[in-house]
C-alpha cells in the first residue's frame, strides 16, 4: 500500500489521498480509517489492479463509512460515491498504456 497525500493551498477543502491496493485486506481497513476520521475530511482515490481482491470490499467500506450511493460503472473499472469522498480506478500496473 502506498498512500500519497496531496496538500492543497486551501485548508478548508477536503484533503485528497491516493491509496494503492485499496481493495485488499490492509487497504480496505486503511480506507475505513481515513473515511471515518472525525478530525479531517478526506477525499480518497483508490487505484487497484484487482489481481488478488474484489470491488466488493469497496462496497463494504462505503457501507461502514455511511457513504451515499457508491456505484461502479458497468465493466467495474471505475466508481465513486455521490459526494466524491471515495473514487476508484482499476489500473493494471503491467499494462503501460493504462498508466499514462
Amino acid at each position: 500500500i502506498i498512500i500519497l497525500k496531496y496538500f492543497g493551498s486551501n485548508e478548508t477543502t477536503m484533503q485528497r489521498i491516493l491509496v494503492t491496493g485499496g481493495c485488499g485486506y490492509i487497504g480496505s481497513h486503511t480506507l475505513v480509517s481515513l473515511l471515518s476520521s472525525t478530525s479531517t475530511t478526506y477525499s480518497v482515490v483508490v487505484i487497484e489492479n484487482l489481481a488478488n481482491s474484489s470491488c466488493e470490499s469497496l462496497h463494504r467500506v462505503a457501507d461502514i463509512c455511511s457513504l451515499s450511493n457508491f456505484t461502479l460503472n458497468a465493466d467495474g473499472t471505475a466508481g465513486q460515491d455521490s459526494n466524491g469522498r471515495l473514487s476508484f480506478r482499476k489500473v493494471d500496473c503491467c499494462n503501460e498504456p493504462a498508466l499514462r
